[in-house]
C-alpha cells in the first residue's frame, strides 16, 4: 500500500504505545499511529504523515469502538497535551501501563518470566493533583490560562482541569480577572516581554494548606496588594502568596529566586506519618495518596530490621529517606542540590529524626566519603530522574554491595535498562510493582526490588 498525506484507510486498533497512541497495521505491514483510539477499535483513519515503514494519522470515524471506550466528561479533552486515557474505562488503562511495563523489561531488559506484580491503582483518578503549573498568554480577548497543546507551545484555553482540585479553578479565575482588569501582559517568548510567566499553585492535601506563586519576568506585578486581597478574600485557607523570578530567555519554569507576598514561605503536608514543608522550589509527590501507597511499597522492599544503614540516593528533600528513618539504624541521604540537602535537615529536624545526616554531592563522591569512613550500606534506596541511572552509577552503587537495592522508577523503559545493568553486577531482580500515580495520562511509576547474590 502507498499511503498518502490524507488518505483515509480502514484500521484495527491491536495495541498502544508508551506515550498513550493506538498502533495498528495495513494488510503490509505499514504500521500506523492514532491518539485517542483504544485496543480494539475498528477506524476510519485519516492519514496525517508517512513515512517509510509507518505513518500517523487521526480518527475519521469510528467504525466499531473498543469495549473498553467510555464517554468522557472532560471538555478539553483531545485539546491539550495532558490526559491520553480519559476516553477509556480504568481497568483497561491500568493494564495497559502493566504491558508497558512488562514490554520494557522483555524488549529492553531481556527478562523473561520477571515477577511483575497488578498495577496498584488509584482510588480516584480525578482530582488527585496536588500541584499545577499553568502557563499564561496574551490573546485577542486578554491574557488567558491554560494547558500546551500537545507537541507544541500554543496555550488551549482552560477553565477547569479535572485532574486538579477545585480550588485551582478559583485561583485561575481571580488571576485572570486580575491580569485583565489590571491591563497587564503576560510574557512573549518570542518578544521577551511581558510579565507573567506561569500561575503556580501548591496544595496541602493533610493540612488543607494552599499555596499560590507567580512566575513572572522581573520581581512581581502591578498592584499586587490588589491580587493579594483578591486571593484571601475568596481562598479561606490560602496560607502563601509568593512570586517567583524568572528573566531567563528558557523553557525551565521556575527561577531561583523566591520572594513572599504574603503569608507564610511555605506550606506544610503530611506523607507517612510523617511532616514536610513545602516551598516553591520543593519537590513534592504531585500525588499524596498513591505516594504514600509507594513509599510502601518501597519501605516492604527494603525489608529493614531496625539494624540497617539505609543509603537514599537522590534523596531530594528527603521525603522516601525520612518515611523509613524509624526502620533503621542510620539514614544517610544523598543529593547533589545544596538547597535540598538545607530542606532535607530542616525536614528531619521537624520530624524529630535523629539517626539521619545528608551529603551533599553526588552518588561516587558519597561512596569514597563513606568507603574513608569505613561505612557500607545495607540498602540502597534510589529515584533518579526519567533518565534513569548510567553504567557509573550502577557500578558505584555495587561497589558498596548492598544487599538490596531498591528502585523507584518513573520510566519503565530507563528502569528495563538499568536493571539490566545490575543484573550483570551480580544482583537478582526480584520482583516489581506498578504503581499509578498520575492516573489519565501514560506516566507510570514502578518499584523494583534487587538483591545482591552471596
Amino acid at each position: 500500500m502507498n499511503l498518502k498525506k490524507n488518505d483515509i484507510i480502514e484500521l484495527k486498533i491491536t495495541s498502544m504505545t508508551a506515550q498513550g497512541s493506538g498502533v495498528g497495521k495495513t494488510a503490509d505491514g505499514i504500521v500506523i499511529f492514532v491518539p485517542l483510539s483504544a485496543v480494539g477499535d475498528e477506524l476510519e483513519v485519516q492519514i496525517l504523515k508517512t513515512k517509510k515503514t509507518y505513518a500517523y494519522g487521526k480518527i475519521n470515524r469510528i467504525v466499531k469502538p473498543s469495549e473498553s471506550r467510555v464517554e468522557q466528561y472532560c471538555p478539553n479533552f483531545s485539546k491539550c497535551g495532558g490526559c491520553v486515557y480519559r476516553h477509556i474505562d480504568y481497568n483497561s488503562e491500568l493494564e495497559i501501563k502493566y504491558n508497558r511495563v512488562k514490554d520494557a523489561m522483555e524488549r529492553i531488559g531481556g527478562f523473561d518470566g520477571l515477577k511483575i506484580n497488578p498495577v496498584v491503582g488509584n482510588e480516584g483518578v480525578d482530582r488527585y493533583r496536588n500541584k499545577a503549573q499553568i502557563p499564561a498568554q496574551n490573546t485577542e480577548n486578554g491574557v488567558q490560562l491554560g494547558f500546551y497543546a500537545n507537541h507544541s507551545h500554543r496555550i488551549i484555553p482552560c477553565e477547569d482541569c479535572l485532574l486538579q482540585p477545585e480550588v485551582f479553578k478559583t485561583a485561575m479565575d481571580i488571576t485572570r480577572e486580575f491580569m485583565n482588569s489590571t491591563k497587564q501582559l503576560a510574557y512573549d517568548e518570542r518578544t521577551g516581554r511581558g510579565k507573567l510567566r506561569h500561575l503556580y499553585i501548591r496544595y496541602a492535601e493533610m493540612t488543607d494548606e494552599l499555596m499560590v506563586c507567580y512566575v513572572v519576568n522581573g520581581n512581581g506585578l502591578k498592584q499586587e496588594d490588589v491580587l493579594v486581597k483578591a486571593l484571601r478574600d475568596r481562598l479561606p485557607n490560602l496560607k502563601s502568596v509568593a512570586f517567583n523570578s524568572n528573566r531567563e530567555n528558557t523553557n525551565v519554569i521556575l527561577g531561583a529566586k523566591n520572594r513572599t507576598a504574603f503569608g507564610s514561605d511555605y506550606i506544610t503536608d503530611i506523607l507517612c506519618g510523617k511532616r514536610f514543608k513545602i516551598s516553591p522550589l520543593s519537590f513534592y509527590q504531585v500525588n499524596r495518596a498513591q505516594a504514600e501507597r509507594l513509599y510502601g511499597i518501597a519501605a516492604d522492599y527494603a525489608d529493614l530490621k531496625g539494624d540497617e544503614v539505609l543509603l537514599d540516593l537522590y534523596c531530594g528533600t528527603g521525603t522516601i529517606g525520612l518515611t523509613m528513618a524509624d526502620k533503621c539504624k542510620e539514614l544517610i541521604g544523598v543529593e547533589i542540590v545544596e538547597d535540598a540537602v538545607d530542606d532535607a535537615y530542616e525536614n528531619a529536624g521537624i520530624n524529630g529524626v535523629d539517626n539521619a545526616r545528608f551529603i551533599c554531592g553526588d552518588a561516587a563522591y558519597a561512596a569514597d566519603k563513606l568507603e574513608a569512613e569505613g561505612v557500607r550500606p545495607d540498602v540502597v534506596v534510589i529515584d533518579p530522574p526519567r533518565k534513569g541511572c548510567d553504567s557509573e552509577l550502577v557500578h558505584t552503587i555495587s561497589r558498596m554491595s548492598p544487599d538490596r537495592v531498591v528502585y523507584v522508577s518513573c520510566d519503565p523503559e530507563t528502569l528495563a535498562r538499568d536493571l539490566k545493568l545490575f543484573s550483570e553486577e551480580n544482583y537478582v531482580i526480584k520482583e516489581l510493582t506498578p504503581v499509578d500515580l498520575f492516573s489519565r495520562t501514560a506516566h507510570v511509576e514502578t518499584v523494583a526490588l534487587l538483591q545482591r547474590e552471596k
